[in-house]
């Protein structure tokens, strides 16, 4: 993973269904977020695609779905790949911000 101190801003534990589907080929694969961030997120595959693929995301939760096109920016193998946001419509983006609101509310609530 990325050193946080290279991040823009923080990245929140979030679980939800996405869809990844990798631009030249078609390929799709259904899999899970588990880090959501303003900038991008982190999407648990064992078999991810390699860094600097051109991806669209689709993350489904809470009756939204937010879709963006996307660049892998690193992988994992066995585990999971960096996603780095590209283009997103203004939908998208706020329904972004509101899971990234309700993410810090729920993280704060968890600190003693």
């Amino acid at each position: 993973m990325l050193n946080s101190e290279r991040r823009r801003t923080p990245r929140f534990p979030f679980v939800a269904v996405a869809e990844i589907t990798e631009k030249a080929s078609g390929v799709e694969i259904v899999t899970q977020v588990s880090e959501l961030s303003l900038y991008g997120c982190y999407i648990d595959h064992k078999n991810p695609f390699p860094a600097g693929t051109s991806v669209t995301v689709k993350i489904f939760s809470e009756s939204e779905v937010f879709e963006a096109t996307a660049k892998v920016l690193y992988a994992h193998p066995n585990l999971g790949m960096g996603l780095s946001y590209h283009e997103l419509s203004l939908r998208s983006s706020g329904i972004l911000r509101g899971w990234l609101a309700r993410a810090e509310t729920a993280e704060g609530k968890s600190r003693p």
